[in-house]
């Protein structure tokens, strides 16, 4: 027997032993987070240096996330057989060659490569966050890890473009490249010097002991519930992280710095929703009914600021606002997910679960990219609120089907 099959989520350790885990599993969600908008923090850059539309950098991003959910499901596999630290590795490696690659380049193609080598990387960081949070923190702190792991992924967001905005201004955007690159090689050297906090146990059967197929867990419904709720929920996240910028731009007349600071704050505002949202969900059994009330809430919020009747200062106010509410509910959509998941089966469950969020995160830029590009910037926002309110029936759906 091996020393992770000895380890167990139920098993109770001390809070710095679970602090260390959660803290390392958070650093490295938000590294994934931020490699989300290495490609689209530069689109007002790549629009004047290399002539491209909304809809051309759109799909950059369909790219991206298309490698991602389609290796995301596969990664869930190799997760539950060969355990997630190696994946974790490699993931971060990918990184930080794809931050190197987009230092260089000089066209679409180069950008195009550099989407598909991020997206890679990107693949695994779900399926390997919680196959570790689950198995190595004790079981009552986990809805406080799912809250950590929540809020750090949104700072990955919020510290993006001021990362990038900052360094860009002072040494160039291709050097902002390269000292990301290095980032992610300091990230890498810290996982690897800490590794036995995030050693996890495989998926070993008894060759003589009857079981269920590798894939059985694709037959339940609830499953294909998960993975539409993150689907349509994503589908509203894409069009924040890839066009508010240009939104708020030409709908309130604002600078881009303060566009991009606007974006900063509902990164920011998502952080602190997620804080708080971790207490909510340790206390209630009803966690659909918590993601549905924050989703609505963000929803009516996103559509208010649709029509620009706020003006400038507030509609950034209450744009980043939309964050705080729609972050309330994270913890408990993580809560949500745990309880519809087979024994036996995290790697695979959350990597098809969360390929919806690759999936939306794909679709998202190339749909809402139509109306960018015909200008009609408030529509953009109504109509990405109108698909939140869908994924508030995804997430009730999935509810009916699990037991409390």
């Amino acid at each position: 027997m091996t020393q992770a099959a000895t380890l167990s989520a139920t098993d109770a350790v001390p809070l710095r032993q679970d602090a260390a885990i959660i803290g390392l599993v958070g650093l490295a969600h938000a590294s994934s987070h931020f490699g989300h908008l290495i490609l689209p923090l530069l689109f007002p850059v790549f629009l004047q240096e290399f002539g491209l539309s909304y809809s051309e950098l759109g799909l950059l991003m369909t790219s991206f996330f298309v490698v991602s959910g389609v290796g995301q499901a596969l990664a869930g596999f190799v997760v539950d057989r060969l355990g997630a630290r190696p994946l974790l590795f490699v993931a971060l490696t990918l990184f930080a060659v794809a931050c190197f690659g987009a230092s260089l380049v000089t066209g679409y193609v180069g950008l195009w490569l550099v989407a598909l080598l991020a997206g890679l990387g990107n693949a695994t960081f779900h399926p390997v966050d919680f196959t570790i949070l689950n198995q190595r923190v004790s079981a009552p702190r986990l809805g406080y890890a799912f809250s950590a792991h929540g809020l750090t992924g949104n700072l990955g967001w919020a510290t993006a473009p001021l990362f990038f905005a900052g360094l860009g201004s002072l040494w160039g955007w291709r050097n902002a490249y390269l000292a990301a690159s290095v980032l992610y090689v300091a990230i890498l050297a810290l996982m690897l010097w800490q590794r036995d906090k995030l050693l996890t146990r495989v998926v070993r059967h008894d060759p003589q002991t009857p079981r269920e197929h590798d894939m059985a867990f694709m037959k339940l419904p609830v499953v294909w519930w998960c993975f539409s709720f993150f689907l349509l929920s994503t589908m509203t996240l894409a069009v924040m992280q890839n066009y508010s910028v240009p939104i708020l731009k030409n709908l309130y007349g604002v600078s881009f710095q303060a566009a991009t600071y606007t974006l900063t704050a509902y990164m920011l505002c998502g952080a602190l929703g997620m804080l708080v949202g971790g207490f909510v969900a340790a206390r209630t059994v009803h966690s659909d009914r918590v993601v549905a009330l924050a989703m609505t809430c963000g929803a009516a919020l996103l559509a208010l600021c649709g029509t620009a009747w706020l003006g400038a200062s507030l509609g950034m106010v209450v744009l980043a606002g939309t964050g705080f509410s729609i972050g309330i509910g994270g913890p408990s959509r993580d809560m949500m997910i745990k309880k519809a998941t087979p024994k036996g089966a995290t790697g695979r469950v959350y990597g098809l679960v969360y390929s919806g969020l690759d999936s939306g995160l794909a679709l998202g830029p190339l749909l809402f990219g139509v109306l960018m590009d015909r200008a009609w910037y408030g529509a953009t926002l109504v109509a990405a609120a109108a698909v939140l309110l869908l994924s508030v029936v995804a997430a009730l759906g999935v509810g009916q089907r699990t037991a409390r």
